[in-house]
């Protein structure tokens, strides 16, 4: 399974998406709920959703206008692609499978944010949600997960929102039950 970075280039051009509520688009920052609901009515998009090019090695991506200032993309997986282990630190976050199918291994455990480098887990804080067509999830800061399309024949393509904007991405390695904390990414690494 090929690994590759968590997040997509925020160089990537800028495509209108499903429209925000009026409540969304001024005032307080999206909520979890909010950006769930946003990638929702965007995953709905299929014109949108279709238009998204794909490539049959590597992950692609469109950078799309989030609600209320958050962060939001369009990104397309081939067979066997995933993020690897990692955080999107202080942003709080949602994702919905558009077509295809996607899984989400996270960590139900709150671990600290600064400080460490490797990290021994225990047994029970493994979740795996299988997230086909139309199933989304909401995620609160620093929540530690990997993203996979483990189909070894069909695309998957997902919609993300995150608020605040990325500050930075946490990257993790992990073997069994020991993560280790490998790389810490701002957005100017992204550029």
């Amino acid at each position: 399974m090929s690994v590759s970075s968590p997040l997509p280039s925020p160089a990537a051009p800028v495509v209108p998406a499903a429209p925000a509520t009026p409540s969304m688009s001024h005032g307080p920052a999206p909520t979890q709920a909010e950006l769930l609901d946003f990638v929702r009515r965007t995953a709905a998009d299929t014109e949108l959703i279709d238009s998204l090019p794909l490539d049959p090695e590597g992950r692609t991506w469109v950078r799309l206008e989030g609600p209320g200032g958050s962060e939001a993309w369009l990104i397309g997986w081939p067979p066997g692609t995933g993020t690897g282990w990692h955080d999107h630190a202080d942003s709080v976050g949602a994702f919905l499978t558009a077509s295809g199918e996607l899984t989400e291994n996270s960590l139900a455990a709150r671990l600290p944010t600064d400080g460490w480098r490797t990290l021994e887990l225990s047994e029970d804080v493994d979740r795996v949600r299988c997230l086909p067509a139309g199933r989304g999830r909401s995620f609160g800061r620093h929540h530690v997960h990997e993203v996979l399309n483990e189909s070894t024949e069909r695309h998957a393509i997902s919609v993300h929102a995150y608020y605040p904007p990325l500050p930075r991405i946490r990257r993790y390695s992990r073997v069994g039950q020991v993560l280790r904390l490998e790389q810490v990414e701002s957005p100017e690494d992204w550029q």
